[in-house]
């Protein structure tokens, strides 16, 4: 019985590791997330920008719905959001 408390130890040493790491990786994606949707709503604002210089009259408009696509697809995402809206041209 002596060495069931120290197993008890080693056991909740380890739940607390993997708990850690587990929050790590969350953390990570959340991170990434947010960097992919901001760098997106950049790239959206630039393209639309770039366009509009060129007389081309395609802009995506920047709300939720297009931040929550570029966050979760990145620049793919940016690019079907520019295809869309050519296709709707044609």
């Amino acid at each position: 019985m002596g060495n069931m408390g120290g197993m008890l130890a080693i056991v909740g040493v380890c739940l607390i590791v993997l708990f850690i790491g587990a929050m790590g990786r969350k953390v990570e994606w959340v991170v990434n997330f947010i960097l992919r949707a901001v760098m997106g709503t950049v790239g959206i604002y630039f393209m639309n920008y770039l366009l509009a210089a060129k007389q081309i009259s395609v802009a995506v408009g920047i709300n939720p719905l297009t931040i929550l696509t570029s966050g979760i697809l990145g620049f793919p995402g940016i690019a079907v959001l520019y295809g869309i809206h050519f296709f709707k041209m044609l």
